[in-house]
C-alpha cells in the first residue's frame, strides 16, 4: 500500500476522529491516533491507536518514526496555567523530539482566536496584532511563535498555525442548554461580536491544509459570518422556545472579536456551515 501521507493526530477525541474519518477517504493515508485513554476499537484498518501522555514525554516511545504529518489538537483536561502549558507547548516540543525530522513534512497546530483579545467591533485577519486576554491566549500564542521558529530550524518541515473560533456541533451543547434554562446573558447593543465554526467544518479545514500546496503559515479557522453576541443568542433562543436571554455582560475572559476568514477561503475552502444560525438550526432540527 502507497502510504503518502503518514498522519499522527495527537489528542484525537471528538474533532481528531473526524479529522481522521475525512484523512481515511483518501487512498494514500495512514493514521495513528494519540491519547491518554484508547477506546478498544480502531475506525480503520489504516488507523491505530497509541496510548500515551503529551505531559509525561517518557511515555512517548511508541510513537512510530515514520510520521509525515502531524495534527496536533490536544486539549487540556483542566483551565489551569501549568495545564494549558503542559499539554500545548511542552507537548508539542515532546512530540517533535522524538520523530524523524527528515521523514516529517508538515505539523498543523491547532489553536484559537483567543490570541487576539479584546478588539472591539473591528475586523480580524491573520495580520491583526495579537493581544490574548489571559493565560490560554498567551501559552497558544507562545507555542505558535515556537512552532514558527521549529519551522524556521527545519525549512523542509510546513509548521501550519490554525486559529479556530468557537467549536459548536453535536455533542456541544452547553450555550444551548444555558440559553434553554434562561441562564446566559449577552449585551444589549450589537457591538460584542462573537465565532463560530461548525465542527464539521473545523475538521474538514484541518484536512485542507493538510492537502493544500502551498499553505500560509497562519489561517484563521472560522464562519463566514460573524455575529454581534445578542444576535446569536436570540437566534437560539428562538430555535429552542426559550426566553429572550437577559441583559448582562459578557465574560472577561472572552473579547470581543469580528474574525474574517477571506485567506483560508482564497486558499480553495467551501463551508458546509458558513453561518451559525443555520448550523445550529439543523444541529437543534435533529
Amino acid at each position: 500500500m502507497n502510504t503518502k501521507h503518514r498522519v499522527l493526530i495527537v489528542g484525537c477525541g471528538d474533532l481528531g476522529m473526524r479529522i481522521a474519518t475525512l484523512l481515511l477517504k483518501h487512498s494514500d493515508v495512514q493514521c495513528w491516533g494519540l491519547r491518554r485513554k484508547i477506546p478498544d476499537k480502531s475506525p480503520d484498518t489504516r488507523f491505530e491507536w497509541i496510548a500515551a501522555d503529551i505531559s509525561h514525554p517518557e511515555s512517548l516511545g511508541a510513537i512510530p518514526q515514520n510520521v509525515t504529518d502531524i495534527v496536533y489538537c490536544a486539549a487540556p483536561g483542566e483551565r489551569t496555567e501549568h495545564a494549558y502549558r503542559s499539554v500545548y507547548l511542552s507537548g508539542l516540543q515532546a512530540v517533535t523530539q522524538v520523530l524523524d525530522k527528515t521523514v516529517l513534512k508538515r505539523i498543523v497546530f491547532v489553536s484559537s482566536t483567543a490570541v487576539y483579545g479584546d478588539h472591539g467591533d473591528a475586523w480580524i485577519d491573520e495580520s491583526t496584532p495579537t493581544e490574548p486576554k489571559a493565560f490560554n491566549g498567551r501559552i497558544l500564542l507562545e507555542t505558535e511563535k515556537w512552532l514558527e521558529l521549529f519551522g524556521q530550524a527545519h525549512p523542509m518541515i510546513k509548521t501550519i498555525n490554525a486559529r479556530l473560533s468557537g467549536i459548536y456541533g453535536p455533542g456541544r451543547n452547553y450555550l444551548i442548554e444555558r440559553i434553554r434554562n434562561g441562564l446566559a446573558s449577552a449585551p444589549n447593543d450589537l457591538t460584542h461580536w462573537v465565532n463560530r465554526i461548525h465542527i464539521e467544518d473545523a475538521a474538514s479545514a484541518i484536512v485542507h491544509l493538510l492537502y493544500l500546496q502551498d499553505p500560509a503559515s497562519l489561517y484563521l479557522v472560522t464562519d463566514s459570518t460573524p455575529l454581534p453576541m445578542r444576535t446569536l443568542y436570540e437566534e437560539i433562543a428562538k430555535l429552542t422556545g426559550a426566553p429572550t436571554p437577559r441583559v448582562g455582560q459578557p465574560p472577561e475572559s472572552v473579547g470581543s472579536k469580528r474574525l474574517r476568514n477571506q485567506r483560508l477561503i482564497d486558499s480553495g475552502y467551501v463551508f458546509k456551515w458558513p453561518d451559525s444560525r443555520i448550523g445550529h438550526a439543523a444541529l437543534l432540527s435533529s
